[in-house]
């Protein structure tokens, strides 16, 4: 008979909720996560369009940014504020909905990042 690894002897338990893989703490307390908060980037903020896996629904998509998650919703929100359309930012990308490429990059410049257009 194996024991368990981390010793606390709890096998399942739906208590917490959704657990790290890699600390074994709630999602909501992970530690892991808080260090890896940051992408690497070469300073180049893409912008592109993109209609792939969406039913045919073209989403203008922000890539390279190195932003920590709470400032990235921030941006989102901005930029979808300013192209006045929802959206969403999550894994380091953020997605406004419509062909918003040239408001966006406007957008982007204004607030310091430098942002060219990728793709066709």
């Amino acid at each position: 008979m194996q024991r368990n690894p981390s010793g606390s002897g709890l096998v399942y338990s739906t208590g917490a909720g959704r657990m790290c893989p890699d600390c074994r703490q709630p999602i909501s307390g992970c530690v892991c996560r808080q260090a890896q908060s940051v992408a690497p980037s070469d300073g180049v903020v893409r912008v592109s369009r993109s209609t792939k896996g969406r039913g045919g629904k073209t989403v203008t998509v922000v890539k390279g940014l190195a932003l920590d998650a709470l400032a990235l919703a921030q941006l989102g929100k901005q930029l979808r504020a300013a192209c006045g359309s929802g959206g969403t930012a999550k894994d380091g990308v953020i997605e406004v909905q419509g062909d918003h490429c040239e408001l966006v990059l406007q957008t982007l410049q204004k607030h310091g990042y430098a942002a060219k257009r990728a793709g066709g």
